[in-house]
């Protein structure tokens, strides 16, 4: 009777798991490359070839990880305007007044701008995108729009804030957030979460009771 063979105690082999999570690592780190330089240099000015260089390797490993040069832009930015979608669902769900509710998604917003996904999202042109992807853009910011606008007029409801046009408040909030993606570092003196709260006190108190 032959022996039966002794149990690897640990394969060589990576499970579906830990293929996928590698893959993952991979594709984010691709992601992560590219939204930099698209920040830093401009989409245009910016090559499939200089993001790949950055992490040693080729350009088809970008095309198989993430696709063509529209759809890495597209995957940066909805990953930016997810960040701030789930900041509005945060502060949908959050405990207080509309006001501090609004006060909450304004500060994460803000820091979403701030970083580097978030940036992304405030400084692409719609025009560099292809049809396809500039409709899908259009139509996630205009739910961010949707969510903001919502959260005043519950604040308005509730008392918290006296605001006769809601939709010009959204966009002069929005607006004046968005431009921190052009003038904040991060070596500058006070970080993102204390220049957001700034912000946000600043541009509230001009709708609060």
């Amino acid at each position: 009777m032959s022996a039966s063979p002794s149990p690897i105690s640990q394969s060589p082999f990576r499970t579906p798991k830990e293929r996928e999570e590698q893959r993952e690592l991979k594709r984010d780190a691709l992601l992560l490359a590219a939204v930099r330089m698209f920040n830093e240099r401009g989409f245009h000015a910016t090559s499939l070839d200089d993001v790949a260089a950055s992490l040693g390797v080729t350009k088809p490993v970008i095309y198989h990880y993430l696709g063509n040069k529209d759809q890495v832009l597209f995957e940066c930015v909805h990953i930016g305007l997810r960040q701030m979608q789930d900041a509005a669902d945060r502060a949908g769900r959050a405990p207080g007044s509309g006001l501090e509710r609004l006060k909450a998604f304004l500060r994460s917003y803000a820091e979403v701008i701030m970083a580097d996904f978030g940036t992304c999202v405030a400084r692409t042109v719609e025009e560099s995108m292809s049809p396809e992807s500039r409709a899908r853009f259009r139509a996630h910011k205009g739910e961010i729009d949707r969510a903001l606008r919502d959260l005043i007029e519950e604040a308005v409801r509730d008392g918290s804030v006296a605001c006769a046009d809601v939709r010009l408040t959204a966009f002069t909030f929005a607006g004046a957030l968005n431009w921190a993606a052009r003038w904040y570092r991060p070596d500058v003196p006070k970080s993102a979460a204390e220049l957001a709260d700034g912000m946000v006190e600043m541009l509230c108190r001009s709708i609060a009771r």
